[in-house]
């Protein structure tokens, strides 16, 4: 009996070491880490100020104000509306850190779906963080999910029916924000969200919205920029310079039968013009081989190189992977020639800005010069 009482006693003693270290593990995955707010950041707002419905939830999140010294247009930059698309958020906090506004305002929103950062897709074998090299130590960021954590709201339905057109889609697209728009304040804490963002840019006025995305190299809208029809004309014009400056740019536009997303409900539902971007990250991809933070942050994996060769992929792809600067690179040029292109065309509401790194300086100038590979951490503070 005694053997008995010691072997339920070593149990417990090992379920409580677990349980403790389980609990500390996800306790550390609420905390994003510190943003270093850049020269320009004049206020740091919650998005509940704009619909209080999502205020303390895991659904708040910071909205970062950038002024200018003159007056003019608005910009909104939503980046981690997917937390496994780290390229999205790593543009969004570098900007944050870094741009120095010269005309109008600039809103950024580093984690859109704050949720979604605060836990990863286990079956994905997702790594939790990344880590990049700073001027000033390592900082790591989280590697989240695509859609809400299930803490938050559950469970998903069946069928998903996105409230503002009635469009059936798969249950589990019921946490993904970008199957949300426009929202609603009676809805989902996703919709509920969504709503909190669609009315940050009623409120403000926002002119110019900007969502930061990656995709799986398999994926067939990959490089590319979704813009609504209203903003085709910007679009366009941005694209030029991008191809003028050996950024290869397909523009798309956007489906008018595909609903919830940024570039389809914001531009029918607000006064914005929204564009989407896409950008090759091979750890989302189906074709993948080991999935870890080496792969999200360098894109090099063999399986890719393979299927480049038998023709499965939408994007060039070799030994050199498509490394995190390459793809922040993509999105801050995009952000620059796009405000330009949309400056030129609205001259009554400018906006404009300097000291964001360009895709020369973070990718291409960076293996010119043999520094050992591109250096994202440069520009974060």
């Amino acid at each position: 009996m005694k053997k008995h009482y010691l072997t339920g006693t070593l149990c417990l003693a090992i379920a409580i070491v677990v349980m403790v270290f389980s609990s500390i593990n996800f306790l550390s995955l609420k905390d994003l880490g510190v943003i270093e707010p850049g020269p320009s950041v004049e206020d740091v707002k919650m998005l509940s100020e704009y619909y209080d419905g999502i205020k303390n939830t895991n659904m708040d999140t910071e909205v970062y104000v950038l002024k200018g010294t003159k007056p003019g247009g608005k910009v909104l930059i939503l980046g981690g509306t997917h937390g496994n698309e780290p390229s999205g958020y790593l543009s969004a906090i570098t900007f944050i850190e870094n741009a120095v506004i010269e005309e109008g305002t600039v809103y950024v929103i580093p984690y859109t779906n704050h949720s979604g950062m605060t836990h990863n897709d286990a079956q994905e074998a997702s790594p939790q963080f990344i880590h990049i090299p700073t001027e000033k130590g390592i900082r790591t960021f989280r590697y989240g999910s695509r859609a809400s954590n299930p803490i938050d709201q559950w469970p998903d339905p069946d069928v998903y029916v996105h409230a503002a057109s009635g469009q059936q889609l798969s249950g589990s697209e019921t946490r993904n924000i970008n199957r949300a728009y426009p929202g609603r304040p009676d809805g989902t804490l996703t919709e509920q969200a969504a709503y909190a963002i669609a009315e940050l840019i009623r409120s403000e006025d926002v002119n110019l919205t900007f969502d930061l995305h990656e995709a799986s190299p398999e994926y067939p809208v990959i490089n590319a920029t979704v813009s609504h029809e209203k903003g085709m004309s910007v679009a366009a014009e941005g694209v030029m310079e991008l191809q003028f400056s050996g950024i290869q740019m397909a523009l798309e536009p956007s489906p008018s039968n595909l609903h919830g997303l940024t570039h389809r409900e914001l531009g029918d539902y607000t006064d914005t013009i929204p564009l989407l971007m896409e950008t090759a990250n091979a750890s989302q991809g189906r074709l993948r081989g080991a999935t870890n933070e080496a792969l999200a942050l360098t894109g090099i994996d063999k399986s890719y190189v393979r299927s480049q060769k038998l023709g499965f992929l939408y994007v060039p792809y070799d030994e050199s992977g498509h490394p995190i600067e390459e793809r922040v690179g993509r999105h801050l040029q995009g952000i620059i020639e796009y405000t330009k292109a949309y400056s030129n065309q609205y001259a009554d509401k400018p906006v404009t800005f300097s000291n964001i790194p360009t895709y020369e300086e973070l990718f291409i100038a960076a293996l010119k010069e043999d520094l050992g590979g591109p250096q994202l951490g440069k520009y974060l503070h």
